[in-house]
């Protein structure tokens, strides 16, 4: 009696291992853009080989070349791709927000990438990975998928040379205001909790600089510090400095 029980318990079991499978495929169709540009066997394969994965804020999901973790797309949550020099310190690269894609996660399968990043979560994150062989194997056999990686990888470096761009170019006062400016629309709040420690590993500046440079903004009535919190006083002002 225990035994046939075992068998009916195992067997709705998998049933439902069955159903959240299903579920989870039929979710990705509607976020991943080239779905519908697949053939059946190239759906299929993508089917049986997706991986979901919830990963807690902090935890590093891909590190440079010792891992070629495959394509990210963001079901929810916000990830950090960065760079880290021998000195050990960090610069931002790009966020990656709801239904954003990361191909530098699968770096192993386009030999052009010669550089390493490491993707971390800054939130609580749900993703879909594509395993980077199986997207290798997709990709030379699909013309739009060929085609899309090229336009997402144009765009990552888009937004690379961009940021080289600032860095040479911009100083450090208006850099700091528009990072501010950009947390404020992203958390929605003006309220950012938020240490001197991150926004210098986003800036890919020291700690001291950036406390240096905050305090300046809260003698000028910018911004309000206190512990692991600074508050924006006046954006439009903020605003302003960024783009002087």
């Amino acid at each position: 009696m225990a035994y046939a029980s075992y068998i009916i318990d195992a067997s709705k079991k998998s049933k439902y291992t069955m159903f959240v499978k299903e579920i989870t495929v039929m979710n990705f169709e509607n976020c991943f853009p080239l779905w519908n540009d697949l053939n059946t066997a190239q759906k299929k394969i993508i089917s049986d080989n997706l991986i979901t994965q919830y990963v807690k804020k902090r935890t590093i999901i891909h590190n440079g070349n010792l891992d070629c973790t495959g394509l990210l797309l963001v079901k929810s949550g916000q990830l950090r791709t960065y760079i880290l020099s021998d000195e050990g310190r960090e610069i931002t690269l790009y966020r990656l927000f709801d239904m954003d894609m990361c191909l530098l996660s699968a770096s192993c399968i386009i030999r052009s990438i010669q550089f390493e990043v490491t993707i971390e979560a800054e939130k609580d994150t749900d993703l879909w990975i594509i395993p980077a062989e199986i997207y290798k194997g997709i990709m030379k056999e699909s013309a739009p998928v060929a085609n899309y990686t090229n336009e997402l990888m144009a765009t990552r470096f888009s937004d690379v040379m961009w940021l080289i761009e600032q860095i040479m170019w911009k100083s450090l006062d208006k850099r700091v205001a528009s990072f501010l400016l950009e947390e404020t629309s992203i958390e929605g709040t003006n309220e950012l909790k938020i240490t001197h420690e991150t926004i210098a590993n986003h800036l890919g500046s020291h700690r001291e600089v950036i406390t240096r440079m905050l305090r300046y903004f809260q003698g000028e009535g910018l911004v309000k510090l206190s512990r692991g919190k600074i508050t924006i006083l006046d954006p439009k002002r903020l605003e302003t400095l960024q783009r002087s």
